[in-house]
């Protein structure tokens, strides 16, 4: 009894085989990254940070930033009801502790996204044209460089109506000049590339050249340039909040910095009203740090970052 033999398999398409290359870097960076201790410490503590984000709707409810019917006498200090006392209006501080993470999170994240979107254009952009163009934008990226991007932040977030919009607007168009120098060196170094020759001989396009060759290659530094631009973000979106130029309609935490400041807590020594949100502030800045750190040494292991 004779079998016939089974056809051979079909040639896999394009679209199946960068799938399967994207998904065996992804398990080699995963590999990579699992043996750098503090990128982990910080991985779940980012984790921790998201989960509480997330989930502040039903653990401290969305009326907890309320100043009519506060659950306390204003100014109380911690007890076993109010673990970490009452604001000046008698409001729960754990509560509002665990809701500021949302917009605190969520300014960081977008204002660091639109801050590095920025730079990478400007980046890719000058390092492929060269010329004019490249030597204007260059001289626009020195001059907000020298210029302090907290008082252009400030700046801007006073001109600018107060919300949460203005205060990521003021961050991101303030913050994109390192990611710009730094996507514009690596973006010389890939044009310089053979392949790039022989891509300009075959017809392609500057829209070409840059989408399909020089911002795949410079992605990696994008995105380890994003995780580290997010605690940076965090703290002056805190920082703006604590001058009194972010959105007075809802809790963050350089909010609560800026309400305890007004009610005097510093003289009165009220310590439960400032170390928390300090302490959280400096807890998610360190957090994305580690994270950003790792990432970036993963991606480009001869900086020799310590694990």
């Amino acid at each position: 009894m004779t079998t016939e033999a089974s056809p051979p398999a079909a040639p896999a398409g394009p679209r199946a085989l960068a799938r399967q290359r994207r998904r065996r870097a992804a398990v080699r960076f995963w590999r990579q990254y699992r043996t750098h201790r503090a990128g982990l410490v910080g991985l779940a503590a980012l984790a921790l940070f998201a989960l509480l984000a997330l989930t502040a709707p039903l653990t401290v409810g969305s009326d907890v930033a309320g100043v009519t019917d506060a659950p306390g006498r204003p100014m109380e200090s911690p007890s076993a009801e109010f673990p970490l006392g009452t604001d000046r209006f008698g409001r729960d501080l754990l509560g509002l502790l665990v809701w500021g993470s949302r917009v605190s999170l969520l300014v960081g994240l977008l204002a660091a996204v639109l801050s590095v979107v920025i730079g990478a254009l400007v980046g890719i952009t000058a390092g492929h044209y060269k010329g004019m163009y490249a030597t204007v934008m260059m001289r626009v990226t020195d001059w907000f460089l020298v210029m302090p991007a907290l008082v252009l932040a400030i700046a801007l977030a006073t001109v600018l109506p107060r919300s949460l919009g203005t205060v990521i607007l003021a961050i991101g168009v303030t913050s994109w000049p390192t990611t710009a120098r730094l996507v514009r060196a690596q973006t010389l170094a890939v044009e310089s590339r053979p392949y790039i020759e022989r891509a300009k001989a075959l017809g392609a396009g500057h829209v070409h050249i840059m989408t399909r060759h020089v911002l795949p290659n410079v992605m990696p530094l994008v995105l380890a340039q994003t995780t580290l631009m997010v605690s940076g973000s965090i703290l002056t979106e805190a920082t703006l909040a604590f001058l009194g130029l972010g959105d007075p309609t809802v809790v963050s935490w350089g909010g609560m910095l800026q309400d305890a400041r007004e009610a005097g807590a510093v003289s009165a020594g009220d310590w439960w009203y400032l170390v928390p949100p300090g302490i959280a502030i400096a807890g998610v800045a360190l957090t994305f740090t580690l994270c950003g750190r790792a990432v970036e040494s993963v991606l480009n292991p001869r900086l020799g970052v310590a694990r």
